[in-house]
Formats: structure tokens, C-alpha cells, sequence
């Protein structure tokens, strides 16, 4: 069985700990994901026997992954989703990558915000992985060695503004508003032989108890292998960062050509362009405030349980 890696507050000291029957205190200082995975694993191993039990109900969760870390994601990565987002079912030539800003990190219990201009705020529940090791070459990474490249897997929601994401055409600036990335409730770090379950994992996502989403993993279409194997021909990667492997079929956007038609009509003012996609959208099932998610990832068999997400969804205030 692996380790559970809590991240959590007390008071006001940030601390780490293992999630088992109780929670245990990791000993040593840790500012980030980096620096224990790096330099700390032995103070995560020995925790239950060395550590400190901590009362639950008197700590704060926080996302497991820290904002040192880059987060990577790649798009339409299960055939289903690649339909009701306007694209063939069919594995593409390409690889969709993009990022999100490390300060849309969040934890598994924290409300989000929907930005006052946006109102069609969507949801995608993705299994992340978590770097192992720096890497700054080329690498070729297979089924063989995939495990020296993967240390955990966590429950990720790459939150999205849809409205600024496909009518602007910014994945990026859709996608980074603060808070716009709930990771955890903790890391799952994986112990020798079961990186096989990498494939065999169950994701469900439901939003006030009616399931939007529900898929197993061996559904993704670029494999983390041919995904990490790409990334390291182009840029450096390094241990804590966090990579989001796709999103299934089930959220609120739905795209066909004649709105694509529009989008990509330069002729097109912006303003009637946000007007026809919103008509085009609002029925779908967007996030409303006061809407619940639930999420959670584990394996048929009960080895590898994710734990779970609840968040819920809150308006901004607008300053006057």
C-alpha cells in the first residue's frame, strides 16, 4: 500500500503529514512538494512511527501539490470528450498541452470563486500525476521505467471559464483564474508494482449528487508515457511538477461547427460572438453558485483510493 501525503495548516504553521488510521506529523522542515520528495521521503516513511498524531478536526487541508510547481495538462484526451468538444473521436496527430498558472492550486475542500464576468463555468475532473525526478534532457519513457518518472497520483479539476477559453481562444487565461485547479485531498505516493494501476483507475465526478462524469483510465488516448517522452524533447521537467492527463466526457461544453463557424468568423464582432455562444451553452449544465462538486479517483479494487474533492462554488463579490 503507498503513502497518503497530507498538506495542511495548524494553527499557523504549515506542515506535512501521512494520512492512515490516524494522522501523522512528518518530522523535518518542508517548505515545498520539492523539497520532500527530494530530501524528505525518509521522514514520510518512518511518520507513523516517529510522528506526532494530529486531530483532524482541528486542521485546514491545502493542496498537496505547492506553488513552486509547474502544472501541465494536456486537452481532448478521451474520444468521448473529443466529440462533444467538436473534434473527431479518432486519436489526433498531436498531443494538446498547454498550462495553468500555479496559483490556481487550491485544496479539496476550498469554495471557488466564479469571476463576476463569467457564466459559463465548467468543470473536468483529470487524474494528475507528479514528477519523480528532474528531468532536463530527452528522455524515452516506457512501461518498463515509467515508474522512475512518476511518484504519486492526485485528484485535479482543471476548473475552466468557457467563455473565455473558446471566445477569446485563451486556454491559458480561461483556465489560470485563482483557485481554478483543486488538488488533493492528498498525494497518493505510489509503492513498488503499482504504477500498473496507472490505467486502472475510476474517475467520477458529480455536481449536487447527479454524476456528470464517470471513466476509467484506460480510456486516455496519449499515454503518460508517449506525454512525459514528448515533454522532455521540448522543456525540462522537474520533481513536484504536476501534470493533468485529460479530462473524460460529461461537461457543460458541447461545440459543433456552425458555433466554431462563428468563433473563428473574424468578420464577427466579439460582442455578438459571446451572445451566440452563450445561447449556444447555457443549458448545458454549467456551475451555478451554491452547486457542490464531487470527485473522486480509485481503482475497482480498493488498492488506490484518491480520497475525495467537495467543492463549492461561490460568486465573487464585485467591488463597487
Amino acid at each position: 500500500m503507498g503513502i497518503k501525503l497530507v498538506r495542511f495548516q495548524q494553527d499557523d504553521a504549515i506542515q506535512w503529514g501521512v494520512l492512515e488510521d490516524e494522522l501523522y506529523i512528518v518530522n523535518g522542515s518542508y517548505r515545498t512538494l520539492r523539497d520532500i520528495l527530494t530530501t524528505g521521503m525518509e521522514d514520510v516513511v518512518t511518520a507513523k512511527q516517529t510522528g506526532q498524531i494530529v486531530n483532524q478536526s482541528d486542521i485546514t487541508i491545502l493542496s498537496p501539490v505547492t506553488d513552486d510547481a509547474n502544472i501541465y495538462c494536456q486537452g481532448t484526451n478521451y474520444s468521448a470528450h473529443r466529440i462533444e468538444a467538436g473534434f473527431s473521436q479518432q486519436k489526433p496527430p498531436y498531443n494538446l498541452l498547454f498550462t495553468k498558472a500555479p496559483s490556481t492550486l487550491t485544496s479539496a475542500t476550498a469554495n471557488i470563486v466564479c469571476p463576476a464576468h463569467v457564466r459559463l463555468l465548467d468543470y473536468e475532473i483529470e487524474l494528475g500525476i507528479i514528477m519523480k525526478q528532474d528531468v532536463t534532457e530527452a528522455v524515452v519513457v516506457t512501461d518498463h521505467n515509467l515508474k522512475d518518472y512518476i511518484a504519486g497520483f492526485v485528484i485535479t479539476n482543471d476548473v475552466s471559464a468557457r467563455d473565455v477559453q473558446i471566445v477569446e481562444q485563451q486556454w491559458f487565461k480561461g483556465k489560470s483564474y485563482r483557485g481554478f485547479c483543486p488538488t488533493g485531498p492528498y498525494i497518493y505516493l505510489l509503492e513498488d508494482g503499482e504504477i500498473d494501476y496507472l490505467e486502472r483507475l475510476e474517475l467520477h465526478l458529480s455536481v449536487n449528487g447527479e454524476t456528470r462524469q464517470q471513466v476509467k483510465t484506460d480510456q486516455l488516448l496519449f499515454k503518460p508515457t508517449e506525454t512525459l517522452t514528448e515533454m522532455s524533447s521540448i522543456f525540462d521537467l522537474k520533481t513536484g511538477d504536476l501534470v493533468l492527463t485529460g479530462t473524460p466526457a460529461g461537461v457543460g461544453l458541447r461545440l459543433n461547427a456552425e458555433i466554431l463557424g462563428i468563433i473563428y468568423d473574424n468578420s464577427i464582432p466579439y460582442e455578438e460572438k459571446i451572445e451566440a455562444f452563450y445561447n449556444s451553452q447555457k443549458d448545458n449544465g454549467y456551475l451555478q453558485p451554491g452547486d457542490v462538486m464531487h470527485l473522486e479517483i480509485k481503482s475497482e479494487d480498493g488498492v488506490i483510493d484518491l480520497g475525495v474533492q467537495e467543492n463549492k462554488i461561490v460568486q465573487a463579490v464585485t467591488i463597487k
